[in-house]
């Protein structure tokens, strides 16, 4: 009877083991499946990555040539027919006595 019990047993032993190799092979496929596409965003978001830090050097060029001295000058003089203050032109207020 024990022998026939130990027999048994062996049995869905190797039962258990031939089950458990076509359901690792399963999972390795999910998982290497699962890591492809992961694998793929990443890829996806460093390149749009690399696309921002581009763009941003291109907005941070043209904010330092938009907001030149030489730039905003000619606007000034040309465009809006201002001119710098000649010392006559400055005057100065003072105010005493203001209430708060």
């Amino acid at each position: 009877m024990k022998k026939k019990q130990r027999h048994v047993s062996e049995i869905i032993i190797v039962c258990l083991i031939a089950a458990a190799v076509p359901a690792l092979l399963i999972l390795d496929g999910i998982q290497a499946r699962r890591y492809e596409n992961l694998s793929d965003e990443v890829s996806g978001l460093e390149k749009k990555q690399e696309e921002l830090v581009e763009d941003n050097k291109k907005l941070v060029t043209d904010i330092s040539l938009l907001s030149s001295t030489d730039r905003i000058e000619k606007i000034a003089e040309n465009d809006l027919g201002m001119h710098k203050a000649e010392t006559d032109d400055i005057v100065r207020v003072e105010m005493k006595g203001a209430k708060k």
